[in-house]
Order: C-alpha cells, then sequence, then structure tokens
C-alpha cells in the first residue's frame, strides 16, 4: 500500500496543493489527469521521493518495491541495453556485481563462500537466473529487437532509449510503479502491449500520468483529479470520470429537477458504464469496483473546457481535391514520391507514416510551399484554413495583444466580438490582454483554434492539433471535430482522437501509399499494416 497523509505543496507564492490525503491500493491502476501545471508530474515525484512535501507524508508498506520511469536519456548510456533494464531492479542488480565481485577473488575465502551462499540464494529468490529471459521479453514486448540488446545505450536513437528506459521501470515486478507520460514515442504495437502488460499486474499498485485518453481508459480502475489545490480519487477510467462528472454538474445546474429524478439518472449511468465496461479486458476488477460506486460519489468537475464548435459558412460541393503525382525533395531526400488521391465531401482523412511527408503535403496543400512537382486543384466551392505543427511564426516578435492579435483574422472587428471567441478558449479578462508572444505552447494552440473557428472554412487541415493542449482542450477539439460538417485532413498520435474522427487512412511509406477507408482499429490490426505501423516512431 502507498499512502499519503497531509500532503502539501508551495513553490514561493504559489501553493500547488495543501491537506492531501489518499490512498493506493494494490491490483489498482491510478491515472493522474489535470490542466497544464496543476502539478501531476511534481505529485509522482513527491511520491517518489524526488521531492519532498512541505507539509505530511509518503510512506510505503515495508519492503515493497517502487520503479520509477527514468526521464534522462543519458544517463545509462556506457551501459548495455540488456543492463540498463536489469539496473531497473536495484537489489538485484546490486547482488549480481556483488558475486561477482566475490568470484573473482584470488584469495577466495571461507567467509567469503558463505556470503556468496547467502547472495546466490537471495539471487535466486529474485529470479536472477531468468533475469536476462525477462528482460528480453520486456524490450521485444516494446519493439527493440534482440540484436539491439546488448548494444551500449549510447548507440540507440532517443526514441529507442525512451522504450528501454520504460522496459527499465517495468522489469521485476514492482510492487509500486510510477510511469510519467509513458506512451511518448511508442508506436501503436508497443502501446497495445503496454497496455496488455500493465493490465497482467494483479499485485502492482500503477499510477500513471497520460495525456492520452486511450491508453488511460484501457488500463486505469481509477482517476486521480488534480485540481484548484487538490487531488481526490475516483472510481473508474477517464470517460467514465468524465462523462459522470458532466452529468453530475448539469442536474447540479437544473434546479427544477427533483433529487429523484438526479438520482434514477446518476444510478442509470453508473449501470450503463458497469455493463460497458464488462466488455473489456481489464473488466472484471473495474465491474467490480463499478458495482460498489455510490452516487454520492460521483461529484461535478470545476474544470473549465473550452468551447470549440467549426461552422463552415458554405455547404462543399462535389468536387473536394484532386493530388496528381506530388513529389517533393528535400535536402536530395525526396521526402514525398508521386502521391494521388481524390477526397470527398465526407472524408475525414487521418495521414500517418512518414511525419516529415505529411507535414510536406499539408504545407504544399494549403500553399505555404510552391516548390514542388506534381499538382493539386481544390473544388471550387472549398474553403481551406490550416492549423501547423509549428506555429511560432504566427507569434514571434509580436506585440499585440491576444485581442488584436486575434482581430487580425476577422472581419468583424468589435473588441466584444473578439473577446467572444477568446473566452471560448478561456481567455477572459485580463487574460486576453496577454502579449501574444509570450504565451505558451498550449495557449498558442488555443488561440490558433479561435483563428479556425473565424474562418468559418469547409475544409481543415490540421498537423497534430492536441500537441502542447491537455485533456480538457483535447477533449473539447475532438467533440468539435466529430461533429464537423465539412472535410478534414488531420495527423494525430492520440489513439481515441483518431479513432472517434477519422473514417479514411491514407499511409503514406518510403515507397508506397495506402488509401484505405476503414475503421481506424481495423487498420491497425490488419496484417497487411502492422510491419508499416512499426515505423511510426517519434524520434
Amino acid at each position: 500500500m502507498l499512502q499519503v497523509t497531509d500532503v502539501g505543496l508551495r513553490f514561493g507564492d504559489k501553493e500547488l496543493y495543501k491537506e492531501v490525503n489518499l490512498k493506493f491500493t494494490k491490483g489498482n491502476c491510478y491515472g493522474i489527469i489535470g490542466a497544464n501545471g496543476a502539478g501531476k508530474s511534481t505529485f509522482l515525484k513527491i511520491l517518489s521521493g524526488e521531492i519532498e512535501p512541505n507539509t505530511g507524508s509518503v510512506s510505503i508498506t515495508e519492503k515493497e518495491r517502487m520503479s520509477v520511469l527514468k526521464q534522462d536519456h543519458f544517463e545509462y548510456d556506457e551501459f548495455s541495453v540488456i543492463d540498463t533494464v536489469i539496473m531497473g531492479h536495484e537489489r538485484l542488480w546490486n547482488i549480481t556485481k556483488e558475486k561477482d565481485a566475490l568470484y573473482m577473488k584470488e584469495d577466495f575465502s571461507d567467509e567469503d563462500g558463505i556470503k556468496a551462499a547467502e547472495l546466490e540464494s537471495e539471487f535466486a529468490e529474485l529470479d536472477g537466473w531468468d533475469a536476462e529471459t525477462n528482460a528480453e521479453k520486456i524490450l521485444m514486448g516494446l519493439g527493440i529487437e534482440k540484436e539491439r540488446h546488448y548494444s551500449l545505450m549510447n548507440e540507440l536513437s532517443g526514441a529507442e532509449k525512451v522504450k528501454v528506459l520504460l522496459a527499465q521501470s517495468l522489469f521485476g515486478k514492482p510492487e509500486i510503479l510510477l510511469l510519467d507520460e509513458p506512451t511518448n514515442h511508442l508506436d501503436y504495437a508497443s502501446i497495445k502491449w503496454l497496455n496488455e502488460f500493465i493490465i497482467g499486474l494483479d499485485d502492482t499498485i500503477v499510477i500513471v500520468v497520460s495525456h492520452d485518453r486511450h491508453f488511460l481508459n484501457t488500463i486505469c480502475t481509477h482517476i486521480v483529479d488534480v485540481d484548484f489545490g487538490k487531488i481526490q480519487i475516483y472510481t473508474g477510467n477517464y470517460d467514465f470520470w468524465y462523462e459522470s462528472s458532466q452529468l453530475a454538474l448539469q442536474l447540479m445546474k437544473d434546479q427544477n429537477k427533483k433529487t429523484e429524478e438526479k438520482i434514477a439518472q446518476l444510478k442509470e449511468f453508473i449501470a450503463k458504464f458497469s455493463s460497458n465496461a464488462s466488455k473489456a479486458k481489464q473488466a472484471t476488477s473495474r465491474k467490480k469496483q463499478l458495482d460498489k460506486l455510490n452516487v454520492e460519489e460521483i461529484q461535478p468537475s470545476r474544470r473549465k473546457y473550452p468551447y470549440v464548435a467549426f461552422k463552415p459558412e458554405r455547404e462543399i460541393g462535389n468536387e473536394v481535391l484532386e493530388v496528381k503525382n506530388i513529389t517533393k525533395i528535400v535536402d536530395g531526400e525526396k521526402i514525398l514520391n508521386d502521391i494521388s488521391f481524390r477526397l470527398e465531401k465526407d472524408d475525414k482523412v487521418v495521414f500517418m507514416g512518414n511525419e516529415m511527408a505529411s507535414t510536406a503535403l499539408f504545407n504544399i496543400l494549403s500553399g505555404n510551399d510552391t516548390d514542388f512537382e506534381g499538382e493539386f486543384k481544390w473544388g471550387v466551392t472549398t474553403s481551406q484554413d490550416y492549423l501547423p505543427k509549428n506555429n511560432n511564426e504566427f507569434f514571434e516578435g509580436s506585440e499585440l495583444s491576444l485581442v488584436d492579435w486575434l482581430r487580425q483574422f476577422s472581419e468583424e472587428k468589435s473588441e466584444s466580438y473578439i473577446r467572444g471567441f477568446l473566452g471560448r478558449m478561456l481567455f477572459g479578462g485580463d487574460e486576453a490582454l496577454k502579449n501574444a508572444s509570450v504565451i505558451s505552447g498550449g495557449e498558442k494552440v488555443r488561440c490558433m483554434l479561435s483563428k479556425l473557428m473565424l474562418s468559418n472554412s469547409n475544409v481543415l487541415i490540421l498537423d497534430d492539433p492536441t500537441n502542447h493542449l491537455d485533456l480538457e482542450s483535447i477533449t473539447s477539439v475532438n467533440k468539435a471535430l466529430e461533429d464537423f460538417t465539412g472535410v478534414l485532413l488531420f495527423t494525430s498520435h492520440d489513439h481515441q482522437f483518431i479513432s472517434s474522427i477519422a473514417n479514411r487512412i491514407i499511409f503514406i511509406g518510403d515507397n508506397e501509399i495506402l488509401d484505405r477507408k476503414m475503421d481506424f482499429d481495423d487498420f491497425i490490426e490488419s496484417d497487411e499494416i502492422k510491419e508499416l505501423l512499426k515505423k511510426i516512431v517519434q524520434e
């Protein structure tokens, strides 16, 4: 068991949280959520002992081992991959080194023999004889091929190092496992393997920070909400927490509802979700948790969600876009190789594969790049707007307030009108007067989304639109794009985002393009695509 008692933390005048009292128990997986800057990763560091709270304490049941996903990608550069993984079990690693040192002694004494026997006994208890085999299984599951297992860490790419450090944290069946954004830089096959691995940890407390809703929904039995200086635990996965808190908020606002009607609706919601959860792989424990849930435990969230809605000014016609033989060369490398396709008016297309290729294609289709071979033609009824992956050029060096910055892109110039759009994106009051050049990455994306909403375009080109956004904003953008009646071209690494929006997948490989109109989950499970999907790794 891991217990948090009266924990509080303050940085200068800023109080992150106070009087936090939580209990984490074996066999459960806890997903930590909260707005950017709320202190999710900091809370993990308090749990791990890396940060000492100002008040309170964290206690762990005696002899239970905690494992933490390391973030320093250079810490183990002089070690082999397999040794780096095994070092995740510090006691086992130390025994191994101590044994080796004893057996190397030229004057091996009787006392050394007794000590060696004790070490061998503990080594066996810790499954030391199978350590390399177990480490290899984890590495293979995460997509690190066997020929790389005895390479030095400094020979690996950044994405490969991330996988090895994740393998290190998973090694040796820890009683407590702390993971900060473990799906970053993982391909879909590795994420699926990680899902199944975590679900199989029946005797482990798993606590994870993640912006990946599909991941949280698959593995979590509980959500830990870091919100307005408080941290509370709720039963269920992310979708259950979100839907139930929104329902509770709606019912709380509706003062005309009788208490009995509110209780009936909440009970109906719990029963419905509990039934759905029983179909999941993780199922049994989650269903038991939901069956025990009382209506009183469902609380409305105090979070603010941005309002995102894209409303095309005109309906799109039958002729949307025709791309013919587009080729793009960058620094002597052919990024796009003879790409051709047509879009239809109901298409919501996710582009996958080579990320540089997708970005290059989007720059061409948006008119920002004219240095290419081939041609494309937009239909006469289309109007396009583009959200680039790198939006810094829109903000760097700007001396404008957010109100004046957004006014540049609006036909209606009145301040009340502009503030209305900024307010929808949570820039209210003085927030709307911030200097556009000094806002955060997430705030820049929210400003760009306001710009998109103003354009009323019927074709949106979005290059990784959820990058830098918190879960609240991701959820709002997701819903808006599901409801969008125009044509959509986008990239994303968010499984739930893609699966709930896309009805067509275009995969751009090194020498091929695969174009499929099908369900995303069916696509990534198809035999023809599994090998290609291994290439989808963020460097």
